[in-house]
């Protein structure tokens, strides 16, 4: 059964120790939105899944990000999120992987609630082979009258 959270309230997220987010809910507006992003129409059509993949999480966080506790500038002061922020701290290897596991896979938990789930293109079902292999089409035979 599909659980709908029917309050869409914000929620705070920890992506490390001593950090953590205030995120809007991962809503289809908010996808949708981010895919038209400029920087994610921008990626050249050379570019690789991964940097496409990292130009569309800055773009969704930059949507999503209301607050955040623990994240400070040079001097260790405070700061506020802003959009050069928000990339910086993406730019955090760590940051970006509990970033795309708290919150992007969880929206797309409804995938993994179904009886049969497609194979996730970039989680850990990437490169797995298909275990059922199509049919062959029947060979045709002449007919003769």
């Amino acid at each position: 059964m599909l659980t709908l959270d029917l309050t869409n309230a914000p929620r705070w997220h920890d992506l490390a120790p001593g950090v953590r987010v205030q995120l809007r809910p991962l809503t289809t507006a908010l996808m949708v939105a981010t895919r038209s992003d400029p920087a994610v129409e921008a990626c050249p059509e050379e570019a690789s899944d991964e940097e496409r993949a990292v130009a569309f999480a800055k773009a969704l966080a930059r949507r999503a990000v209301l607050a955040w506790e623990g994240v400070g500038n040079a001097d260790s002061n405070a700061i506020d999120p802003s959009p050069e922020a928000i990339d910086a701290l993406l730019d955090v290897w760590p940051i970006f992987e509990a970033f795309q596991l708290t919150y992007v896979s969880k929206g797309l938990l409804l995938e993994q609630e179904k009886n049969a789930s497609a194979l996730s293109p970039n989680g850990p079902s990437a490169g797995a082979s298909a275990t059922v292999k199509p049919a062959r089409k029947p060979a045709r035979t002449a007919r003769r009258g």
